[in-house]
């Protein structure tokens, strides 16, 4: 290990890299690392890039796409090209432009948890953590929302409008997991900690949450929070984060087995062959980026409103 950590330190100033990571990426990728965040902070970080001219991206497909559709002049680089988000996958161009069709009046929202063609089908995106915002910045009385049924329904119950999801079941199959039975069993055992739970989650497991939260408010509610003890209802490597930043702090996982396989098929050995061998670059179609390019940025835009 320690041999990978060095020759990545190596490659990572011969080749003028950035390693991204998500929350949800395991310790040791964590740890190497050049900042590690949730959706939108990882796109606002591609958003912001200057001076490297390399990027690996250590999260799934389309967040890798989305750093590749912001910066069409670096080389982004995932570790392991099989790192698929299924849910993306659940949305297709040719979902959403039927659905126009169906709904003329209607705009177009999507979760950056969507695939580049998808996105250039959409009149803005949004994360788990500005999607009512995004939502409430439009004039549009009816969204079509994808491709996450759970965060469709998280933002019906929060802003005056028609939220028709897309696909009609989309979910992420780790916030599936999360049971109402099991977490009242954590409330009877933990009962002064704090339940935060992610809108990706099923509505009745939102419903016991004290907080429901993308993963980085997540971070900044734990930051300020006053409370010891936190039961966390997403990815259990967000635990991971968590405790490295608030040491002090006890986090409890609302199930052990809430895992991305996906996202774990990164490890600091990838890296380094990435960095290597300058391999797997993410590539996107230059129509669909400009198109994609206009939504992402529209979201920016929404977001500082």
């Amino acid at each position: 290990m320690l041999n990978h950590l060095q020759e990545i330190l190596r490659l990572k100033e011969e080749k003028n890299a950035l390693i991204l990571a998500h929350n949800y990426q395991p310790r040791d990728v964590q740890e190497v690392a050049d900042f590690v965040g949730d959706s939108l902070e990882l796109c606002i970080k591609a958003l912001e890039l200057e001076d490297p001219d390399m990027v690996v991206f250590c999260g799934v497909d389309f967040m890798a796409e989305t750093a590749a559709i912001i910066n069409p002049c670096k080389k982004i680089l995932i570790p392991d090209a099989g790192a698929e988000c299924p849910m993306a996958h659940m949305l297709s161009a040719e979902d959403i432009r039927r659905a126009k069709i169906l709904y003329p009046d209607a705009a177009v929202v999507l979760y950056v948890n969507s695939l580049a063609e998808a996105k250039a089908e959409a009149d803005v995106l949004c994360t788990s953590a500005n999607a009512v915002q995004v939502v409430e910045s439009l004039p549009n009385e009816m969204i079509l929302f994808g491709p996450d049924r759970n965060l469709a329904g998280y933002v019906s119950r929060r802003v005056d409008k028609k939220i028709i999801p897309l696909p009609e079941d989309g979910h992420c199959y780790v916030h599936k997991m999360f049971h109402e039975g099991y977490l009242h069993f954590l409330r009877e055992q933990y009962p002064d900690a704090e339940m935060l739970i992610h809108p990706e989650s099923d509505p009745e497991v939102q419903s016991l949450a004290d907080e429901v939260l993308s993963t980085g408010d997540m971070v900044h509610h734990v930051a300020r929070s006053q409370g010891e003890t936190f039961i966390v209802g997403t990815e259990v490597d967000m635990i991971t984060r968590l405790q490295r930043e608030n040491p002090d702090k006890t986090f409890i996982p609302a199930l052990n087995e809430a895992v991305c396989k996906n996202m774990k098929l990164h490890t600091v050995e990838k890296i380094k062959n990435c960095l290597l061998n300058g391999e797997v670059q993410v590539r996107v179609h230059e129509e669909t980026a400009k198109k994609a390019k206009k939504a992402i940025l529209r979201m920016f835009k929404a977001s500082k409103n």
